[in-house]
């Protein structure tokens, strides 16, 4: 007997992948009876092949474990945890893989007994006894005030007592030029320096002529990216969170692959880019070293 592949699971897996070419136009828009076949868990994973992502990278990216994003493509949403928590992963890995996650959501809700219901203000509104603040209990913000204050008068005395005895110590001073003020005195004093200005984010990025330097930066969401030097090693391959920033040096080149380009702003050689592209979108770039061009 000679075990081969089912035809009918072939046409199935076809026909998904199929819908699941153009994510964005299988899963949005007017409703059809031939996107109404495909199930959720199919458009999913279809989207997820067509943007070259396997399951660990979307895992990575939207921190929802393996085994549950295999039955969540596999439409088992009884490893989710509840319906709470599956519309979350539906949400999550449709915008890693560049779909709209909210007609999945919708689909879900129709296929699961509808969205959840609103609670009623009533039902938030507390009914509890009132607690009274017990008045004799001593006011510790009104004495940290005091004390704090207490403090900025010692140390401005201080700061006058010791200008008073260094002006009055001795004749060898040299006297303060004609015209100048207390504030000119100030600046002059040693001891008070004007801060230094932060460096740039783009001279932060720079590197020497004969290297290539990659600093991302994750500005308003977070992101999944791969890096892998010149010889094919690999240098990263983690989520970026929102406001973080990871930085790459090799001499020959910087291949990255960024799962969420519109959350990343790229800087190459001291340059900056902008952001790698669209919001959701997966990118493939390589830097080399001089002036940067995506590769």
């Amino acid at each position: 007997m000679t075990i081969g592949k089912s035809p009918d699971r072939d046409n199935r897996r076809s026909s998904a992948v199929q819908a699941g070419s153009d994510p964005v136009v299988a899963v949005s828009g007017e409703p059809d009876p031939a996107a109404d076949a495909v199930s959720i868990g199919r458009l999913l994973s279809a989207a997820r092949i067509e943007a070259g992502l396997t399951v660990d990278q979307v895992s990575a990216s939207t921190r929802v474990r393996v085994p549950i994003v295999h039955a969540i493509e596999e439409d088992d949403f009884g490893r989710c945890g509840g319906d709470f928590y599956a519309r979350g992963h539906i949400r999550s890995i449709a915008r890693a893989v560049g779909i709209d996650g909210e007609v999945l959501v919708a689909r879900y809700d129709v296929a699961h007994g509808g969205a959840p219901a609103a609670k009623r203000p009533s039902q938030l509104l507390d009914t509890g006894p009132i607690k009274v603040t017990d008045r004799r209990r001593p006011n510790w913000t009104a004495a940290m005030v005091a004390a704090i204050f207490a403090v900025v008068v010692l140390i401005g005395f201080n700061l006058v007592s010791g200008r008073t005895g260094g002006a009055g110590t001795g004749s060898a001073s040299a006297p303060l030029p004609s015209g100048s003020g207390t504030g000119s005195a100030v600046a002059a004093s040693p001891s008070v320096q004007p801060p230094a200005p932060a460096p740039s984010v783009a001279a932060i990025a720079a590197a020497p002529a004969d290297k290539v330097t990659v600093k991302l930066v994750a500005e308003k969401d977070a992101s999944w990216v791969s890096a892998v030097d010149g010889t094919g090693k690999s240098l990263y391959q983690n989520n970026i969170e929102s406001g973080q920033d990871q930085t790459f040096t090799d001499a020959k080149q910087i291949k990255l692959v960024i799962g969420n380009a519109g959350a990343v702003h790229v800087y190459v050689n001291g340059k900056d880019l902008g952001p790698a592209g669209k919001d959701g979108q997966v990118v493939h770039v390589t830097y080399t070293p001089g002036d940067p061009q995506a590769g």
